[in-house]
């Protein structure tokens, strides 16, 4: 006799999402007797043959089936909700920008209404596992392994473990658990709204033709006027307005756009602000595809009650309270050269450094300073030469030309002074890279509105009221903390009493606290080659091209 399986199903619309629902419990069609002399520990041997089969190259899958001795996840009669759960999530992985083909939805319901036999139920069992598990993992910890797209993206990755998912699908509140996978912050729904708007938008082709200017300025009247007007209104800064010229209430539109876009807020558009202006929504689609994938690779590990925030493409550092931001101040970063990009992670600031002297960087040493001292022994006099034990070396004593970049066996090191590339003040969160924020001497380039200078590490505008702000914390007079430390004009350390968290970041797609949402340049290009990574992948945006 052939051993059949019958399963019946329909589906229903429920709301915007196609809602895949059992109608009917899965049945085998046998007879009793037949039946028993088929089933092993409670499954037909032809649906355990072929899990054990289908799972065999994936140990943690054959694995869970052997310990729960094959009774099935997804096609046994008390599965209807589990599967409806996992189908409807599925349904909604477009909407977090997850690579949708990577998980084949429309497989498994086919396979659902075609299976006959056992074996195929058996298989259709461990596709289901296999394509949650993907599922699972993308959703909770990313799509994505960041480093092998940029390497300067170092972020620790935590991938959940399979056992653990499936232990957890197996529970009794499936739907539950598969919500809780996504990312619990506010910020990942809010970037899902934002997409959801944008798909609107281009859909609609809702902010109408670009401004046709390069520049305007308040007072002018015309055509481009008119234009700025108009998609001002459209992305939602100025109300209704007959008015043809660039009037008051236009500037302020104007300086609001450019708050939430990180440019000089004075009014003006400028060339950079009508090139933001400009940005098809399809771009701000992808910053917002990208976010989101970012949030996922940063996982559900907590931020801190008290941590610093840097978003790179911001310039901009951040102590965040609670949530709430207690201090912010300029930032310079990396420039966007290989080698000198800031990097992106997480680390715990433990202690600054007051009146710090400054250990030269090997990278800068051979590629920068070397050859100048092979030109000039008394070149960069503003260094000393020290050997590997930290002692000052003459340079008289040194033949600098004798020295390749590999063989060269000394370090420079600027002393603590006014001119020190640090300032007066470092913050330290060891970790392999040396990256650090710190003070510095060159003041003037926190004026300008891209402030990509640095060799990696992380300029602050404001690193003192930064210092007092962290010391508040373990101090009554945090000022005079910092100021007792200066003043011995001496190198020296405060610890933190309580560490900080430090998150390196880099988000062009944000959520302003008022509600909106703010955009960043691509400074590093690192976007671009996520989102072409997150298409290769399986990620589909309708109307916007890879």
């Amino acid at each position: 006799m052939t051993k059949t399986f019958s399963p019946s199903f329909s589906f229903s619309l429920r709301g915007s999402l196609l809602s895949f629902v059992a109608a009917t419990a899965l049945t085998l069609s046998f007879a009793g007797a037949a039946r028993a002399q088929a089933v092993v520990q409670g499954q037909n041997p032809s649906f355990t043959r072929a899990v054990a089969e289908a799972a065999a190259a994936q140990e943690s899958v054959a694995e869970f089936y052997r310990t729960r001795a094959y009774a099935p996840l997804w096609t046994g009669p008390e599965d209807v909700a589990r599967r409806a759960a996992f189908l409807d999530a599925l349904d909604e992985a477009s909407v977090q920008g997850l690579p949708v083909e990577r998980y084949d939805r429309a497989g498994l319901i086919h396979a659902f209404r075609s299976a006959v036999t056992e074996g195929d139920r058996g298989r259709l069992e461990v596709a289901m596992t296999t394509a949650y598990l993907a599922y699972a993992r993308d959703v909770k910890s990313g799509a994505l392994v960041p480093s092998k797209i940029d390497p300067t993206i170092v972020r620790e990755i935590v991938r959940p473990e399979p056992a653990a998912l499936l232990a957890g699908i197996a529970g009794s509140e499936p739907a539950r658990y598969l919500h809780a996978l996504t990312p619990r912050g506010p910020e990942y729904a809010r970037l899902m709204k934002e997409k959801m708007r944008l798909e609107a938008v281009i859909a609609g082709n809702l902010w109408g033709a670009p401004v046709p200017a390069g520049a305007l300025q308040p007072g002018q009247k015309g055509p481009a006027v008119v234009a700025l007007r108009d998609r001002l209104v459209a992305l939602g800064y100025l109300g209704h307005s007959a008015s043809g010229s660039y009037d008051r209430a236009l500037s302020r539109a104007v300086q609001r756009f450019q708050v939430d876009m990180g440019l000089t807020a004075d009014g003006i558009a400028s060339e950079a602000t009508i090139a933001a202006i400009n940005q098809p929504p399809e771009a701000r689609l992808k910053s917002v595809v990208v976010a989101l994938e970012r949030l996922r690779w940063m996982g559900d590990a907590p931020r801190g009650s008290r941590h610093i925030w840097v978003n790179l493409p911001d310039f901009v550092a951040r102590i965040v309270d609670q949530g709430r931001v207690t201090f912010e101040t300029r930032a310079v970063i990396g420039k966007n050269v290989p080698d000198q990009r800031t990097p992106e992670f997480s680390d715990k600031m433990e202690y600054m450094v007051v009146n710090p002297s400054w250990g030269v960087p090997r990278s800068i040493i051979v590629k920068e300073y070397l050859p100048l001292l092979q030109r000039n022994p008394n070149a960069v006099g503003h260094l000393q030469v020290v050997d590997s034990k930290g002692r000052v070396v003459p340079r008289g004593a040194v033949n600098f030309a004798a020295y390749s970049a590999s063989s060269f066996p000394f370090g420079l090191r600027q002393p603590p002074s006014d001119g020190n590339a640090l300032g007066k003040v470092k913050f330290m969160f060891p970790n392999p890279y040396n990256i650090y924020l710190h003070d510095t001497p060159a003041k003037n380039l926190f004026a300008n509105e891209v402030r990509a200078y640095s060799h990696g590490c992380i300029r602050l505008g404001d690193p003192f009221d930064f210092a007092y702000t962290l010391l508040s914390a373990q101090s009554d007079d945090p000022k005079g903390l910092f100021q007792s430390e200066l003043d011995g004009g001496r190198e020296s350390n405060v610890t933190l009493t309580n560490g900080v968290p430090v998150h390196l970041v880099y988000f062009t797609a944000w959520p302003t606290a008022k509600g909106g949402m703010s955009y960043r340049r691509d400074v590093y290009g690192r976007d671009a080659a996520i989102f072409e990574a997150l298409t290769k992948a399986g990620v589909v945006l309708d109307g916007v091209q890879g």
